[in-house]
């Protein structure tokens, strides 16, 4: 009988692990073209990171495995296709013909407690309102703060939930965007402060840092109001910008958004591509978001208009502002 116990009881255990492991992950591709400027081997796109490639074109697939025990757990999250080689761009540099230039994350936790998580390897970026994966976005193409912030970190962070309302974090890690290893002995720090779902960010790395503020409100049952802003300096180069998202859903399925962002360089950063010091930008993008069972389809609009010439027209003139449309599908499973 005590044989019959242990077995039951080793099955129930081993079921119960089993359910702990999960894999899931995402693909998206999409359909782009300008309005007023060229659509071929001329085509300027914004200087903001991802769905910037003409005509028919693939985002990435993304896959994640995760196991999540009491106490201990992992994530390892790969990326194939442009969007993926643009997340972990820095990789390749550091390591040519290395294999991890698929990594998104890779990473180990241990709940040390109720209260306090240690997390050690590879993660995304705790800054900003946005991120790398389409399925976290609402809009698909990405803003300037997002695409001018640290995208992934390789370190050691401590996450802290004093209460149900409060948290806190701390990290060290590698310099900004060195994932793979630590190419000069330095390191980079960070924190964050969370209240209620609005998070005070910083990162200090080499003399260089950003401040960064994400957050967001439930104006109502239907809408919803995003903010984000960041300070960058780095001896004097840098940029500093605000951006809202205000969304608004008609239906269980269709959301409309809006992004609004303002980013204005400091000294000779080149983010907006104007070749002039001190340039800015205004970028407003209408994203609408059309969900069928795991399907998303994701119209959008996006108007950008710098200070300065950054773009062309047709004729392959200089011109402050680019107009496009995309048309995003994004399935996730």
């Amino acid at each position: 009988m005590t044989v019959v116990n242990f077995n039951l009881k080793a099955q129930e255990e081993e079921t119960e692990d089993k359910k702990k492991f999960s894999f899931n992950g995402s693909i998206d591709a999409y359909y782009r073209v300008n309005f007023g400027a060229p659509n071929d081997e001329n085509a300027i796109y914004p200087g903001s990171s991802f769905a910037n490639l003409p005509g028919f074109a693939l985002g990435m697939a993304n896959v994640v495995a995760s196991y999540e025990g009491a106490k201990v757990g992992f994530v390892a999250d790969l990326v194939f296709g442009p969007r993926g080689e643009d997340a972990i761009f820095n990789s390749p540099l550091l390591r040519p013909g290395g294999s991890s230039n698929i990594v998104n994350q890779l990473y180990a936790y241990w709940n040390v407690s109720e209260t306090v998580t240690l997390t050690f390897g590879n993660f995304n970026t705790f800054l900003g309102y946005e991120v790398i994966s389409p399925t976290g976005n609402f809009n698909y193409s990405t803003s300037y703060l997002f695409s001018y912030g640290p995208f992934s970190h390789t370190g050691l962070k401590a996450d802290f939930a004093i209460s149900d309302d409060f948290s806190f974090m701390l990290a060290v890690m590698n310099p900004t965007d060195a994932t793979e290893y630590n190419p000069n002995g330095k390191y980079a720090f960070g924190a964050q402060v969370g209240y209620k779902g609005q998070y005070l960010n910083f990162i200090t790395d080499d003399g260089a840092f950003e401040i960064d503020f994400t957050g967001g409100f439930d104006l109502s049952d239907d809408f919803y109001l995003g903010i984000n802003g960041a300070y960058f300096d780095n001896d004097g180069v840098g940029f500093a910008g605000g951006a809202i998202y205000p969304q608004y859903s008609t239906s269980d399925k269709f959301t409309i958004g809006l992004r609004g962002e303002y980013f204005v360089e400091s000294g000779d950063f080149g983010a907006i591509g104007t070749g002039v010091e001190d340039s800015s930008v205004i970028a407003a993008t209408l994203t609408g978001s059309y969900v069928v069972g795991d399907l998303t389809i994701k119209p959008e609009l996006r108007l950008d208009s710098a200070s300065d010439d950054a773009f062309v027209d047709t004729d392959l003139m200089p011109t402050k502002s680019l107009s496009s449309f995309i048309l995003a599908a994004i399935y996730a499973f």
